[in-house]
């Protein structure tokens, strides 16, 4: 099997980007991949470590984090994608999506700060309460911050010298993917995650905040689109592809960030919107109750005066 190496990209090239390539080009030797096995490993001993003590846990927070949070992220850089990485900027964009929007939108859901507070022995468990309560944490967990980051990182890369630079050095190619990962988990665990979080956003001023996020992979996709350069400047031009044209694959990577981006805000959007309603109904249960309890004892006063 062909494994491309970013640094020497330019003298060893994948083969024409099929289906078959993609299944046969996996790569299982990674820090990545060893991570991704890691935290797959310590999520399901938790899950077991409560059923265990006759505790339950939502199977569908168990599925969100193994499936589409974790086995999001393998999928696109453990499996052959990752060939392709820094072959082709329209596969560089897919990662980017699912790495930055999808993958941390399930790892949030799937509320493995929960799982891990309630399954810890109490030295840990109190460290990690002191963490998740530190004033570091405040400050990057705070969504406006969050946003900032989320908004502003894309464009800090794909704009400058940076994005050539991961291109051309192994390294800095798979420190961008832990990075886009990280920037995501900021961004979507204040605002969707079922995990205790410090300074946590009412619902409205977090739907707000997510309508503020749609325009902006719309506008970077169409900038990419548009643009009179080539991302990487000469990189993809010397890698001498017959099977591709550098140009037309960088109008479909950011036809795939624009299109990719609205439906993810959008989804995510509809997510939000369900917690809300639910989150609304339980309030309103709560409330009854309370209301009930208070007829009750009021019954009880009346009945005891007569």
């Amino acid at each position: 099997m062909l494994h491309v190496d970013p640094i020497f990209a330019a003298t060893s090239a994948p083969p024409p980007f099929t289906v078959g390539a993609v299944l046969t080009e996996t790569r299982l030797d990674s820090w990545l991949a060893l991570g991704l096995v890691l935290a797959a490993g310590l999520y399901l001993y938790g899950v077991h470590r409560l059923r265990v003590r006759g505790d339950r846990w939502p199977i569908a927070r168990t599925v969100f984090f193994i499936g589409p949070g974790l086995g999001g992220i393998a999928l696109v850089t453990v499996s052959g994608l990752h060939a392709y990485d820094t072959a082709l900027l329209s596969v560089h964009m897919i990662q980017h999506m699912v790495l930055s929007m999808v993958a941390p939108i399930f790892l949030a859901l799937g509320a493995p700060m929960t799982l891990a507070l309630r399954t810890l022995p109490v030295g840990p468990r109190k460290r990690l309460l002191a963490i998740v309560h530190s004033r570091v944490a405040r400050v990057y967990s705070f969504p406006l911050v969050a946003f900032a980051i989320f908004v502003v990182n894309p464009f800090v890369l794909y704009f400058s010298d940076l994005y050539r630079y991961t291109l051309e050095h192994a390294w800095a190619h798979e420190l961008v993917h832990a990075h886009f990962i990280m920037t995501g988990c900021v961004f979507f665990w204040p605002l969707l995650g079922l995990d205790p979080l410090p300074g946590r956003w009412p619902y409205p001023a977090r739907a707000l905040l997510m309508l503020l996020s749609v325009p902006f992979h719309t506008v970077l996709g169409l900038t990419i689109m548009q643009s009179s350069t080539l991302f990487g400047g000469d990189w993809y031009p010397s890698l001498n592809l017959g099977w591709v044209d550098p140009w037309q694959d960088q109008v479909v990577a950011g036809g795939i960030l624009w299109a990719g981006g609205e439906f993810v805000s959008v989804t995510m959007l509809a997510v939000l919107v369900v917690q809300w309603v639910k989150q609304s109904e339980r309030e309103a249960r709560r409330v009854d109750r309370e209301l009930d309890r208070q007829e009750a004892r009021e019954r009880a006063a009346d009945a005891t005066a007569a």
